[in-house]
């Protein structure tokens, strides 16, 4: 069982995680160990402003696949905090909260090196920086000068605290992921067995 009040170094992984998949699992893996973290939290999306909903699952059933895609790894543990907060999900928010809950721990929040490039457009920016550290897993093939670059930007402008992480290319996605349960097409070793069991049991996404 994770006992995240006692981590002193937490990563976060957050996400719509519509479904989770075996590439969200192998980013805290990698970010925990490459950054000597305690433990990582997977926080599922609660209602992303940023995202199409048509598609998406409710929120209790995305809350339940990730935890039991976790479930495994005793240095791995699930929130719900943004399922139970009304309106729009901010990662400022989260970040605050967490911050509040567990002032033991230094933040980590892990996010694929993209990100850098759009950071800026989500929602207060300078309060996400202000509360957590950011882990910048390069997984598309941008250039490492290039993402160095952006780092030194933003570490000026916003004084974030960024390490860069070199990260397998792996092409997993949730969106084939539904294409291929929409097709009636295999998902083993795309998702955690017990996500896979849930799915099929719970006839989720059998349609798009």
């Amino acid at each position: 069982m994770a006992d995240i009040e006692s981590w002193k170094k937490t990563g976060i992984v957050g996400g719509t995680f519509n479904p989770i998949h075996m590439g969200h699992l192998l980013l805290g893996q990698w970010a925990m160990e490459e950054a000597g973290l305690d433990g990582v939290a997977f926080i599922p999306t609660g209602s992303s402003y940023m995202k199409d909903r048509s598609e998406i699952l409710p929120g209790e059933k995305r809350l339940a696949m990730t935890k039991l895609a976790v479930s495994g790894n005793d240095r791995f543990c699930c929130l719900d905090l943004e399922m139970k907060r009304e309106g729009n999900t901010y990662t400022y928010e989260t970040l605050q909260e967490l911050h509040s809950m567990y002032p033991g721990t230094r933040l980590y929040f892990i996010v694929g090196a993209d990100c850098l490039f759009s950071i800026e457009n989500w929602y207060r920016p300078e309060s996400i920086f202000q509360h957590c550290s950011l882990l910048a897993a390069s997984r598309n093939g941008t250039p490492m000068e290039t993402l160095e670059q952006k780092r030194r930007e933003l570490e000026k402008r916003y004084g974030a605290d960024i390490l860069l992480l070199s990260f397998p290319n792996m092409e997993i996605s949730s969106t084939e992921i539904r294409r291929r349960l929409a097709h009636g097409r295999s998902i083993q070793y795309l998702v955690p067995d017990p996500v896979r069991e849930y799915i099929e049991r719970n006839h989720c996404y059998e349609r798009i």
